[in-house]
């Protein structure tokens, strides 16, 4: 008895160091495919529907993936790029138009040391794990598609709301999004569409749309409750008023941008991120205040959000040696870029995320109608902000004008509003939420298998 006593508590330390080893294992899955299917979010590939962007974007995601599970340790050891595979390309039932792809990140470790189990001849142990991300775009493939999944429901949303009017032109029938299905109704791919459309450059202005604030003069939207008639690419303040507006105004110490001292709820809500969600099929109220000071309120705000000095530049940027044609979008740091100015990285170099990446609700008004308060929302775009400098012009005949590049897209169509189960919120600045759908996926220990619970 003594004997079998002393086996059994013998292999029981075998096994504890085994299961903390597929623990660790999990958690370099869960973090890689995660970090994947965040890549994809941004790189714009799930708003693309026509062209293969995904096949660039899924280079990178391995890459980025590989580079995070390498980071963790199995064992007291650190992950090698041989450990980490990918059982499969980017995959999802709407695969063929590129929206929600899944990512599968697969860790297995086969040096693992036995211990007391060495009697029955088992000098070396192996631990697998794998998890399953998703980078999740409400719209649906096609305007004819009968399946509605979760809404999302993104944060640090800018109080910018747009009308559902496409200023590319390459929509049928002028919109963004189909207003019931969510779908995207632009003809996507760079300069053939939406994505990658970018208004004119400030410092050099010509004919063409910008985005500005669609009130009468100069930040006047007198118009008491409306309404306001709809312009293309114009977008309309929302209410950023404490404890009443759906932009609630981040705290003041959490702007921590240069000249971002004394900002009032409005500049707090541009130049920070609003800590409410603002969901798919969300009514919304507007400002249709007065306030002759908007303009230069927005264009302080902006400069500040974006680490830019008017007309000196210093803003991160669109990589144009990469132009949106070739997806996916990569970005580069500014000279202002608080990484830069840390001296953590150097300027220029390929950055994941920008604070001049911003999301804005599109509201189900087109362009020929009236905008009133409150107001639906149908769907988001992600704008990327002028990298030039000045972010709004301040004087001149384009005076307060900002400069966009589109990023992404997510329609939600009211057919969201059917879907069951809680609103998912967005992925940062991203209206393209990311989450694992994977945390019930099989993980192996020395042949037994065992399944993790949501």
């Amino acid at each position: 008895m003594l004997f079998v006593v002393g086996a059994m508590a013998a292999i029981s330390i075998d096994v504890v160091t085994l299961y903390t080893a597929r623990s660790e294992a999990q958690l370099a899955a869960d973090s890689a495919a995660l970090a994947a299917a965040r890549v994809l979010a941004n790189s714009g590939a799930t708003s693309d529907t026509t062209t293969n962007s995904m096949a660039n974007a899924w280079t990178i995601a391995q890459a980025v993936a590989t580079q995070v599970a390498v980071q963790n340790q199995v064992a007291g050891t650190n992950l090698t790029p041989q450990q980490v595979t990918f059982p499969n390309g980017p995959g999802g039932t709407n695969n063929n138009s590129n929206t929600n792809p899944t990512v599968t990140v697969q860790v297995q470790v086969g040096t693992l040391p036995a211990f007391f189990s060495r009697i029955w001849g088992n000098t070396q142990l192996t631990v697998s794990a794998s998890a399953t991300a998703e980078a999740y775009n409400p719209s649906p493939a096609s305007t004819s598609s009968s399946s509605a999944g979760p809404p999302v429901a993104p944060l640090c949303v800018k109080p910018w709301l747009l009308p559902n009017s496409d200023p590319s032109g390459t929509s049928p029938n002028g919109e963004i999004f189909d207003p019931n299905s969510g779908a995207i109704q632009t003809v996507t791919g760079g300069v053939n569409g939406l994505l990658g459309w970018q208004t004119q450059d400030v410092n050099n202005p010509k004919s063409g749309t910008y985005l500005h604030v669609g009130c009468p003069g100069p930040g006047d939207c007198s118009g008491g409750s409306g309404p306001l008639s709809a312009s293309t690419w114009t977008y309309y303040p929302g209410n950023t008023g404490t404890g009443s507006g759906d932009f609630p105004p981040p705290p003041a110490a959490s702007v921590t941008c240069n000249g971002g001292s004394g900002f009032n709820s409005n500049q707090l809500s541009v130049a920070g991120c609003v800590q409410t969600p603002i969901a798919c099929n969300a009514s919304v109220n507007l400002d249709l205040s007065d306030d002759t000071n908007r303009d230069d309120e927005t264009a302080q705000a902006v400069n500040c959000l974006t680490h830019a000095s008017p007309f000196s530049g210093g803003g991160d940027s669109v990589d144009q040696t990469n132009p949106p044609t070739f997806l996916p979008f990569e970005f580069l740091a500014g000279s202002e870029n608080p990484l830069v100015k840390s001296k953590a990285i150097s300027s220029g170099t390929d950055i994941l995320v920008s604070d001049s990446l911003v999301t804005v609700p599109v509201i189900n008004v087109p362009a020929s109608g009236t905008v009133s308060s409150p107001a639906t929302v149908i769907g988001f775009v992600q704008l990327f902000l002028s990298p030039e400098g000045a972010g709004i012009r301040t004087f001149g005949p384009f005076r307060y004008r900002i400069h966009t590049m589109v990023i992404n897209m997510a329609g939600c169509g009211s057919g969201a509003t059917g879907a069951t189960g809680t609103a998912l919120i967005g992925n940062g600045a991203s209206p393209v939420a990311v989450r694992l759908i994977s945390p019930s996926s099989t993980s192996q220990v020395a042949g037994a298998t065992s399944r993790r619970t949501p």
